[in-house]
């Protein structure tokens, strides 16, 4: 018998491509989802992807999906520069949503589409995929114990060969509106926030360079800052998303300290474990490049694929989603508060390398 507490869901997936896929198949075998919808703008990737995911409608219009009777919820996954507008339609339904970060690349139209969602009542979080690494999740759990104390200085650094980055700058509307810190390094910054929930930071100021990425799009290649917070604690960040082809990460490799009044907690998210050499290139991860013959496995932040299947955390996150929307069940998902945030603090940092001196917390739109 059908239980009560539990709710059918009908699904809208804007964007049909690598992200949206992933979602849309584990959505597909999920026992409360009866019907999905798919909206991709190009023909054939919308084509490929409904084939997929086995969807019931395929469309190029995101607002006459998200606006039929079936759909009880939304997952957005389009271009980063896409968010808005299917996000606010969503929101004046008042239907959860998943969201791929950011909310948006500008602060004010990040801002628009919060107070969009708190209006609206919807239920939102936002692809911050790396919570639910085992890592992440057993070092929250720590740290929100207490077993640090009070923590006091925290120190990370991301590394990132350039695909990603000319991948985005390409694709972007505005270069000018992204940034390592508000494409990659929010990642890192996430999960310093959600291990320092409760702080309020204060202060940024950063430093940047250009002398990869400056000449051949117009992009960042690394940022360096320092954001402090209102009881002094630290926070050192470094992100370069510029490093030779030849970077062995797929995508992301990552090291995070946290030291406290009574502890100290290092993780190590570099992916050096497993490291695989090849003669020949390999077709999987981010942007397959045949000059990359070795790479740190599982450094994808969505996971591995193995057997067909996609394992790691995006299955995690996306169906721990699904089952918050069916049962109501508690999530550790990013909230869009959560991305609203974290979106202020890199534009805050990329604010502050541009003007060469520090700047005052929270940066307004």
């Amino acid at each position: 018998m059908p239980r009560p507490d539990r709710k059918r869901i009908g699904l809208a997936i804007v964007g049909g491509g690598r992200v949206g896929g992933f979602r849309g198949a584990l959505a597909a075998r999920h026992p409360m989802v009866d019907w999905i919808g798919l909206a991709e703008i190009r023909p054939d990737r919308a084509q490929a992807t409904g084939r997929e995911i086995g969807a019931d409608v395929v469309t190029d219009d995101f607002r006459a999906l998200i606006a039929r009777p079936e759909v009880t919820a939304v997952i957005i996954a389009t271009d980063e520069h896409l968010h808005v507008d299917p996000v606010l339609e969503a929101a004046a339904r008042g239907l959860p949503m998943m969201i791929e970060k950011p909310l948006a690349t500008t602060l004010a139209d990040s801002a628009r589409v919060l107070e969009a969602l708190r209006a609206g009542g919807a239920d939102a979080v936002v692809g911050y995929t790396q919570r639910f690494r085992r890592r992440w999740l057993t070092a929250k759990a720590r740290v929100a114990a207490g077993a640090l104390g009070d923590v006091t200085l925290v120190t990370s650094r991301t590394l990132m060969n350039r695909l990603v980055a000319l991948d985005v700058y390409r694709r972007a509307a505005d270069a000018a509106a992204v940034s390592p810190m508000v494409i990659s390094g929010t990642h890192a910054l996430d999960i310093v926030m959600w291990m320092m929930e409760g702080k309020t930071p204060v202060e940024a100021y950063a430093r940047s360079n250009d002398r990869v990425l400056g000449p051949i799009c117009g992009g960042i290649d690394a940022t360096a800052g320092l954001i402090t917070f209102d009881d002094g604690t630290m926070f050192h960040v470094s992100m370069s998303w510029a490093l030779p082809v030849s970077w062995p990460a797929a995508v992301y490799s990552l090291e995070i300290g946290i030291v406290g009044t009574e502890g100290v907690l290092t993780i190590d998210d570099t992916h050096r474990d497993m490291v695989l050499a090849v003669d020949a290139p390999q077709a999987e991860g981010y942007s397959p490049d045949g000059r990359r013959l070795v790479d740190f496995l599982g450094s994808y932040p969505p996971g591995d694929m193995a057997f067909g299947e996609l394992w790691g955390p995006m299955r995690e996150e996306t169906l721990g989603w699904l089952d918050r929307v069916s049962m109501g069940v508690a999530s550790p998902h990013a909230t869009a508060a959560d991305a609203h945030r974290n979106l202020m603090l890199t534009k805050a940092l990329d604010l502050s390398a541009k003007l060469g001196r520090p700047v005052r917390l929270p940066l307004e739109g």
